[in-house]
């Protein structure tokens, strides 16, 4: 049933319907519950918009002598999705997103510290010049984070720092260095972008959804 409504929703955007309207008409068509109408809205995206941001996807050893700005809490909350066998999808752009939904009320777990190594490692194998990683001040607790990855960072010998700030989507638009992002918006503002969890996956051979 949600591969033939994702069918139905890509055919609409691709001949210019706006996706938030398609998507909820062929959600309410198909009676589809909530969890699986945010799926809609994450995974169908425009042939012409997928085609221009896998053109900006950039694999890690493109990092190398590069700065490299994180999308902290969207790369960390996808690979402990990861970690913790949630469903991770790939969508039509080509990036890892999952569906927890959870940005704004985000704590930290278990899954926590073992994801930040993950892509921390990922990050040193590669040899950036330098790694800034960004968490939205808005988040509680995103201070203390973000002295966690300051530490792992310096244990392993990552140039770089890790820090919170009001504007981290502003930050990452404006930036020159090579994005580490699953946003669409971000992506489309931007020219690399490094899909982290989707190289993770790769390494792990971690399943992810396609449909």
């Amino acid at each position: 049933m949600l591969r033939k409504a994702a069918e139905d929703v890509r055919y609409l955007v691709n001949r210019g319907y706006p996706k938030e309207s398609a998507a909820r008409f062929v959600s309410d068509h198909y009676r589809l519950p909530e969890e699986q109408r945010f799926v809609l809205s994450r995974i169908v995206v425009a042939a012409q918009t997928s085609k221009l941001r896998r053109k900006k996807a950039v694999r890690a050893e493109a990092l190398k002598g590069m700065d490299v700005i994180v999308d902290g809490y969207n790369v960390l909350i996808s690979v402990e999705s990861l970690l913790g066998g949630r469903p991770v999808y790939r969508c039509d752009d080509g990036f890892l997103r999952d569906t927890r939904g959870i940005f704004r009320s985000y704590e930290t777990s278990d899954l926590t510290a073992p994801a930040l190594q993950e892509i921390l490692n990922l990050l040193a194998s590669s040899n950036p010049a330098s790694v800034a990683i960004l968490l939205d001040q808005q988040i509680s607790m995103s201070g203390r984070l973000a002295d966690l990855i300051r530490e792992m960072m310096a244990t392993i010998g990552l140039p770089g720092t890790a820090r919170t700030a009001r504007d981290v989507d502003r930050q990452l638009k404006s930036s020159r260095a090579i994005v580490a992002t699953a946003d669409g918006n971000v992506i489309d503002a931007t020219e690399h972008i490094i899909d982290i969890p989707r190289e993770i996956a790769r390494r792990r051979g971690s399943p992810v959804e396609i449909i």
